[in-house]
């Protein structure tokens, strides 16, 4: 039987002091929660002291029959101008992206005028089409030139029409609301979803076509349902843009929209600034409903990505995850077998002995 080897007291090395750790100090971030914390006070008391707000005239008039109207068609031009603007834009992308130099041009001329021109402006030129044409008919693109040439100067093939006065006039303006904001929205939402699809790899697409699916079957089930996950944010923050900017179709006029029924109890009662106050409660009510469901579906579209804890439940797990790769690339690029504890194994697995990962 050996004994350890001891070591004289000479040789052995002291042992160091515990280190003294001292938190650092951080004093103006105290003054700026101070100085935060003065301005909220002096913001609440502001609202509960100033009778300019008229807290009471407010409550009894944010809720009357025209202004839930008007929140109604506030709701129907949001989603109407998003469904309209999604649709398109994603045409106006897979045009951009299809090759055509026709079809490019005419994307790339789409999304430049209708992000040149302020939504304002839009909403006062379609607003004012009767200026234009009075009556819009869908049928054979110059009919009556062509029976002119032929000598039938009563030749006419055309299906259907409408009146523009009928749809300036029709549910309050809101279709003339609609399609203004739903084609400025495609503009954005086209760069927001050629974005997306430019970032979907290149060689998923080559492998589909392998496979023998066609380019929309690819773009169906292979490349959109990646890049939703990164075209849902954008969009969600371009519904909240597109559900604020509804009260700009209040100047055209369009009557049955929020902000111009909250504004016209104001002016009729001489109460403007609280009916003000109004508008921008129930923008941020609306807002923080939009809010929570871009919540839920950021999360819905983004199963399966982000960091992940493995199977040993420590917190550098995903470092691990990707360290693990790398070695099993590295060990397949030196045409070695990822054996089981060895390099390119995978660090959760249990090994011959049961153990896991250290």
């Amino acid at each position: 039987m050996t004994s350890a080897p001891t070591t004289s007291p000479a040789t052995e090395r002291a042992r160091p002091e515990p280190i003294r750790a001292v938190p650092v100090r951080r004093p103006w971030r105290w003054v700026a929660v101070g100085v935060m914390a003065v301005l909220a006070a002096m913001f609440v008391h502001m609202l509960l002291t100033n009778d300019a707000f008229a807290w009471a005239y407010m409550v009894d008039n944010m809720f009357r029959p025209p202004i839930m109207m008007g929140l109604r068609g506030t709701i129907i031009l949001t989603v109407g101008a998003m469904v309209l603007g999604v649709a398109l834009g994603v045409v106006i992308a897979i045009m951009r992206l299809s090759g055509n130099p026709i079809l490019v041009a005419a994307a790339w001329t789409y999304t430049w005028v209708f992000r040149a021109v302020p939504r304002l402006v839009l909403a006062f030129l379609f607003g004012s089409l009767t200026t234009l044409w009075l009556r819009i008919e869908f049928g054979l693109p110059f009919d009556r030139q062509l029976g002119a040439l032929f000598g039938r100067d009563d030749f006419q093939l055309r299906l259907f029409g409408f009146d523009t006065r009928e749809v300036s006039l029709f549910a309050g303006g809101l279709v003339v609301g609609i399609i203004a904001l739903g084609l400025s929205e495609a503009a954005y939402m086209a760069e927001i979803v050629r974005a997306g699809i430019q970032s979907i790899d290149q060689g998923q697409t080559e492998a589909a076509g392998a496979l023998g699916m066609t380019r929309l079957q690819t773009l169906r089930r292979i490349v959109l349902p990646q890049a939703m996950r990164l075209i849902i944010p954008p969009t969600g923050n371009e519904t909240i843009a597109m559900l604020k900017d509804t009260s700009l179709v209040a100047f055209v006029p369009i009557t049955a929209e929020l902000f111009y029924q909250l504004t016209l109890v104001g002016k009729r009662e001489f109460q403007v600034f609280p009916m003000l106050v109004a508008a921008t409660l129930w923008y941020l009510l609306l807002t923080s409903i939009l809010l929570v469901g871009q919540h839920f579906v950021e999360r819905h579209f983004s199963r399966g990505y982000g960091a992940r804890r493995g199977a040993g439940g420590g917190s550098d797990a995903p470092a691990r995850n990707r360290a693990w790769l790398r070695l099993r690339g590295l060990a397949a690029e030196q045409g070695g077998a990822a054996a089981p504890g060895g390099w390119g194994a995978d660090p959760h697995a249990a090994g011959p002995s049961g153990g896991g990962s250290r």
